[in-house]
Formats: C-alpha cells, structure tokens, sequence
C-alpha cells in the first residue's frame, strides 16, 4: 500500500536568472525520479472545468502550472489532501495508484504534465470504486 506522503511529493526545479529573463529546465532521470517517456499539455480549460478523475496502475506524473494556477487533489484511497500549483518552477510528483483531479484553473492556465510511461488505456482506473477495490485486493 502507497502512503500518501511518500506517494505525493513537491519537486524544484533548477532557475538560472537572466536580465532578459529565467530559464528553468529539467533532465529526466535528474530533477524528476524517471525517465521521461511523455511530455503533453493542457490550456484552453474553461474556468469551471474539472481534468483527472483517475488513477494509474504503474505511471508516475510530474505535474506543472506553466502558466497561471490550478488546484491537484491527490487521495490514497485512505486520505486526501490539494495542492495549488502556480509556480512554472515547481512540480508535483505523484507516483502510481495515486487518484487525482484538477480544478479550479484561472485563465490562461498552461498545465504540463511529465509522464514516465507512453499513453496506454490500460494502465488507467478512470473508475474510483474500482481504483478503491484494486487496493484493498493489493493491487
């Protein structure tokens, strides 16, 4: 069983500071602890829309606001805490059997999401009293 707290952590990443502006850059491997198979985007959510709703079985995420801020609500199947992102250097890495939604988005909000497995169908539990039976069966 996944604890939350090991499970859900906030990730820094590097920024070099320049007159013309900041550059910050992650290395798989490095700043996230994986190697990057997929990198995709959300923008254009409407202020009222909700995103996530799952759990994945083996995928980890490291989640960004690029742009603007929204809210990740993350739950273990035993507790359940939120996180507001709105710093483009600062991530949050949710491992596998993680459940979590978005919400809240402002306007203009660019959401980048860092996976560590290709996009497999499979691999998801878009059901949560499925989710919740895959943990208590230990899955």
């Amino acid at each position: 069983m996944n604890s939350l707290n090991s499970s859900v952590s906030e990730i820094e990443l590097p920024q070099i500071h320049d007159p013309r502006g900041d550059l910050t850059f992650v290395e798989g491997g490095n700043h996230v602890p994986f190697s990057i198979a997929r990198v995709y985007y959300l923008y254009n959510v409407p202020v009222d829309a909700e995103r996530g709703g799952h759990a994945h079985r083996e995928l980890e995420q490291v989640v960004f606001a690029l742009s603007g801020s929204f809210r990740m609500k993350v739950d273990d199947g035993f507790s359940k805490t939120e996180y507001w992102l709105r710093d483009p250097r600062r991530g949050l890495h949710i491992k596998n059997m993680i459940w979590r939604e978005m919400d809240s988005f402002s306007q203009g909000a660019v959401c980048m999401v860092l996976a560590s497995h290709p996009y497999d169908e499979g691999d998801y539990y878009r059901d949560y009293g499925e989710f919740q039976q895959a943990l208590r069966a230990g899955s």
